[in-house]
């Protein structure tokens, strides 16, 4: 059974940095491509940034790139978010999940993939 713990979110003010963490346990981590979702209350869950399995590949939403860095580490099972010049529209709920080949058009089917963790929750105060 895959098991995921996302973690590093918080509250913070406009302009200032968080990384966020996704550990994931119970498969073959470094076989998969992986990405950051979020979701927002009332609004639907957007795809933020995706990663190749062996870090070729990244991609990002129009609304994080210059400011979200993304990146993982496989001999930890873990992959981060790096997020810069924090902006009140990126308060969500974020998520990790597997994906399938990192690219743009993938990482926008947010409703094809299992998001097995509880989220870490951003909140950014103007």
């Amino acid at each position: 059974q895959v098991q995921v713990v996302e973690s590093g979110g918080g509250l913070v003010h406009a302009g200032e940095s968080l990384t966020l963490s996704c550990i994931v346990k119970g498969m073959a981590f470094d076989d998969y491509a992986m990405g950051w979702f979020r979701q927002a209350p009332g609004k639907k869950r957007e795809g933020v940034s995706c990663i190749s399995a062996m870090s070729v590949t990244r991609e990002y939403a129009d609304s994080v790139q210059g400011r979200f860095t993304i990146s993982r580490d496989n001999s930890k099972d873990t992959m981060y978010l790096q997020m810069n010049d924090l902006k009140p529209e990126d308060t969500a709920t974020y998520y990790c999940a597997s994906t399938f080949p990192c690219s743009r058009s993938n990482l926008a089917r947010t409703e094809e993939y299992n998001y097995w963790g509880q989220g870490t929750q951003v909140t950014v105060s103007a």
